[in-house]
């Protein structure tokens, strides 16, 4: 979501058994990355993925989801699989700034209709858990005392009776108040062809609210239409997966009323001044024992106003060739990482291209608007961030700055937290230019004054920013938070000479547009591993190895 290098899981083995290689994470081992090019080949129906991954067409397939496929890869001698256990919500979500669903019975009584242990068992298997509060019990903020809504149609009737709904001769139902007759509602899903398991779980989710008489019907879309309409609040309902981080405070940019606008994470609208008031709380946490005990009250809260319904948590499941060696697993990742990147080469031969699935096609590359997970595919190779995330503990790791404080300082008779972030020597941008304080301060006032969604919750309370120095940047808030140091330490670094130049941020395409057309670069470009070099729509992304990357010559 908001941070850069998030490193997805935590591994837990089922009665299947994966092979997890036990790599010792020594970020001083790594010099990379070995591959010259990479290729994100979009293939959008899973048996063409399935077909090509078998034969050795493409390296690496993620996000494998279809029970059936995981146990025909995993008999395949040529193909290593791993498995996690991650920081992923399924979520039904609707719109709740207007009739229907501003009515919190009958959201409740939507939550008691929908058979999530069925569509658990019959979908996946095993390899998902049914979801009932607003963090992935992978948390370890979660909160497994909430409110508890039995899948039972009979109990969502009796919910909606009791609070004075009627059905008409047709079943549908009427409210109490206005008697108003529901409307025919639209559930936007992504297509069968590009997502066969959400599109079926949308269905099944449709047949069982028509079930107490809420009239919705599946409107199947291109993923980045989908997006975009949710984007503009342009929606009854929805559904949706979110990869949320290793912070809870996410539930701030889900749930808080200021994260409603457009391209803000809060899709469905909510807006209730005691929950404002302790996601806040969450936000603004000065410790952990604070952190926590707003963590625990959000997710009570949450649970009894419904902006969203939980569905499952599923487990990442990632399959990749024997013909190439390198993969790291850590018990917290699959091989579809970063670290993977830097390590891998072909495990018989000279260097050759190394090709990834692409899930969809990138809705925009473009970083400062864009919140689809296919985009972030391609641009987290691009871009790199102030510190990374430990793939084994999760815990903080230097990048571009070597080292970091966080102190507390008194501003205008309060506290604030003040970050000092010092930044590796001599790190380039892809395009030969020195990479500095100055660039890193741009980026975050750029974003700050054009208070861009994507980012407005990592940068809101910065109050100033000083670079005493091509090296050190100082950031200091307008409050104490437990987790300023990762908003603003995983936010992706721009080139100042790069957005300098953009205007408009939302209509900005930095792929289509030169930056230095004698080395073939655009302005999609940053100091990260890879390169950009060519989109070609329903075919690939082609990266190549950034030369100047600072791990190449890690130390």
């Amino acid at each position: 979501m908001k941070r850069f290098f998030i490193l997805f899981s935590v591994a837990f083995l089922l009665s299947l058994s994966f092979p997890q290689e036990g790599y010792s994470f020594d970020m001083s081992l790594f010099r990379g990355p070995k591959i010259e090019d990479l290729y994100l080949v979009i293939i959008r129906d899973p048996d063409a993925q399935l077909l090509a991954l078998e034969k050795d067409e493409i390296q690496m397939l993620t996000d494998i989801a279809r029970p059936a496929d995981i146990e025909r890869l995993s008999q395949n001698a040529s193909i290593q699989m791993s498995l996690a256990k991650g920081f992923h919500g399924f979520f039904f979500g609707m719109n709740l700034r207007m009739f229907p669903w501003n009515r919190q019975e009958l959201r409740q009584a939507a939550w008691e209709a929908i058979p999530r242990e069925k569509i658990v068992r019959d979908l996946f298997s095993g390899y998902a858990e049914p979801l009932s509060t607003f963090l992935p019990p992978a948390s370890p903020y979660y909160e497994k005392d909430v409110i508890h809504y039995s899948s039972d149609p009979e109990k969502a009737k009796k919910r909606l009776k009791d609070a004075g709904w009627t059905w008409n001769n047709k079943g549908i139902l009427t409210d109490p108040e206005e008697h108003r007759e529901l409307p025919p509602m639209k559930m936007l899903s992504p297509t069968a062809q590009v997502s066969p398991t959400t599109a079926e779980i949308a269905e099944r989710i449709a047949t069982s609210l028509r079930a107490i008489g809420i009239p919705l019907e599946v409107e199947p879309m291109d993923f980045s239409a989908m997006i975009a309409r949710l984007d503009e609040r342009k929606f009854d309902t929805y559904v949706l997966a979110w990869q949320m981080t290793r912070d809870p405070d996410s539930l701030f940019a889900f749930y808080h009323s200021s994260m409603d606008v457009q391209g803000g994470y809060n899709i469905s609208g909510i807006s209730h001044p005691q929950l404002d008031d302790v996601v806040s709380r969450l936000r603004w946490a000065p410790d952990e024992e604070a952190a926590r005990e707003a963590a625990s009250e959000s997710q009570k809260l949450l649970s009894e106003l419904v902006p969203v319904i939980p569905i499952y948590s599923r487990y990442f499941i990632t399959a990749a060739t024997s013909s190439w060696k390198g993969y790291v697993t850590t018990s917290y990742t699959t091989a579809d990482n970063i670290w993977s990147l830097f390590q891998l080469e072909p495990a018989q031969g000279s260097m050759k291209p190394l090709r990834w699935v692409l899930l969809d096609e990138p809705r925009s590359l473009n970083p400062l608007d864009t919140s689809s997970a296919y985009d972030w595919n391609v641009l987290a190779f691009i871009y790199d961030s102030l510190l990374a995330i430990d793939p084994e503990t999760l815990t903080d790791l230097p990048w571009v700055a070597e080292s970091w404080s966080v102190d507390t300082v008194k501003k205008d008779k309060h506290n604030v937290t003040q970050l000092t972030f010092h930044m590796k020597k001599g790190m380039l941008w892809q395009d030969g230019r020195p990479l500095t304080s100055s660039d890193a301060a741009y980026t975050i006032e750029y974003l700050k004054n054009h208070q861009l969604p994507r980012y407005y919750d990592s940068v809101r309370d910065v109050e100033n920013i000083e670079t005493p120095d091509a090296q050190t940047l100082i950031v200091t808030m307008n409050s104490t938070s437990y987790w300023h140091l990762h908003n603003i330490g995983g936010l992706p670094l721009f080139p100042r000479h790069v957005l300098e130049q953009v205007k408009d941020w939302r209509s900005w395409k930095p792929s289509q547009t030169w930056l230095d057309k004698e080395k073939k670069l655009t302005q999609l470009m940053g100091s990260g591993p890879f390169i950009f070099r060519e989109y070609r729509p329903g075919e690939y992304v082609h990266l190549t190895k950034n030369p100047l990357f600072w791990l190449l010559n890690n130390r």
